[in-house]
């Protein structure tokens, strides 16, 4: 569904340049969930800007269901593939009522018998019809989430990219998320790509994850391997070590890096 070949992309101009994605390549299979997982600053959410149609300054090949991808993306491909973002609040106009935000992208495209489309995916992501005319300040930080998946889903995307979509959210709210979209992954069908820094979360909804240091991947491996403690790479033993918290050997391999 998604191949992505040598990305790259820069910031900056002359000896201010910076390489935020370095050569990245990798392969997500139709209804797989891939993950991009390493510290802030390492160049995931830059990838999942570039693969959305967001960052249209970047080099190499993309190609999203057979089709190669453009810096100019068509509208129909927008229907085909949404995004959910880090924070809920930013990503929603305050001005604009749930009826309006999930009202709008139908209409953009066309799509008929909105009244139906917007109870079904309100009802799917938990919140129903009490909240179709509530503004994004009269929600709690998990609801405007749910909304923002909301948005996404009413389109019927194949492929979903997933940036970071809980870090701005309490830690009792976090699993609640992380559920409600393995189940809608599995009920829809969908494509995903998971960007975060937070291990738990990678392992607990992707198939396989990528470990990126300084824009570019260093090792892909199966869920399983990382949740038996088998990485290959030294940088992603670090990120292992640092996601059950303070550990000795961390301090060691911070220091002999």
């Amino acid at each position: 569904m998604i191949v992505v070949r040598d990305l790259r992309v820069s910031f900056g101009t002359g000896n201010n340049v910076v390489r935020a994605v370095d050569g990245v390549s990798f392969e997500v299979a139709a209804g797989e969930t891939f993950g991009l997982v390493g510290e802030s600053g390492c160049g995931k959410s830059t990838i999942l800007r570039a693969l959305c149609g967001l960052n249209r300054d970047w080099h190499g090949r993309i190609a999203i269901d057979g089709t190669e991808m453009t810096a100019q993306r068509p509208r129909q491909f927008f229907k085909r593939v949404q995004m959910v973002f880090q924070d809920p609040y930013g990503s929603l106009h305050p001005r604009h009522t749930v009826n309006t935000t999930l009202t709008e992208p139908l209409a953009i495209h066309g799509m008929d018998r909105a009244d139906v489309r917007i109870s079904e995916v309100l009802d799917q992501v938990g919140l129903g019809a009490a909240f179709r005319y509530r503004y994004p300040h009269q929600l709690s930080g998990g609801q405007r989430q749910r909304l923002a998946i909301a948005r996404a889903l009413i389109l019927e995307p194949a492929v979903l990219l997933l940036d970071e979509p809980t870090s701005a959210l309490d830690v009792s709210v976090q699993a609640e998320i992380l559920n409600l979209l393995v189940d809608i992954r599995e009920q829809r069908h969908l494509t995903c790509v998971l960007v975060s820094h937070d291990l738990a979360v990678v392992a607990h909804m992707c198939d396989r994850i990528a470990v990126m240091n300084h824009g570019r991947i260093l090792e892909v491996l199966a869920t399983g391997d990382l949740e038996s403690g088998q990485p290959r790479h030294p940088y992603t033993e670090a990120l292992l070590l640092a996601s059950r918290g303070y550990d000795r050997r961390l301090a060691d391999i911070g220091e002999t890096a």
